[in-house]
């Protein structure tokens, strides 16, 4: 189950808040520990959305069919 928490500075340190739902589901407890597996920085792409409008002069549809040649065999 992915859940997505916020990293907090608390001191020198930093920390996530839990879900209460996951809290409640995993039954946890202060001082338990947990294992984190799979931990993805999320990307922020904002400034790549429509950097090439106007550069590439052909649909989107064709563009796709581009990108997709030699996938099927």
């Amino acid at each position: 189950m992915a859940t997505e928490v916020t990293i907090k500075k608390w001191g020198n340190s930093m920390g996530v808040i839990l879900p209460n739902s996951l809290i409640k589901e995993k039954n946890l407890k202060e001082d338990d520990k947990v294992l984190l597996l799979g931990v993805v920085k999320e990307a922020n792409l904002s400034h790549v959305y429509g950097s090439l409008k106007g550069k590439l002069n052909i649909s989107g549809q064709k563009f796709k069919d581009m990108v997709r040649e030699g996938w099927e065999k």
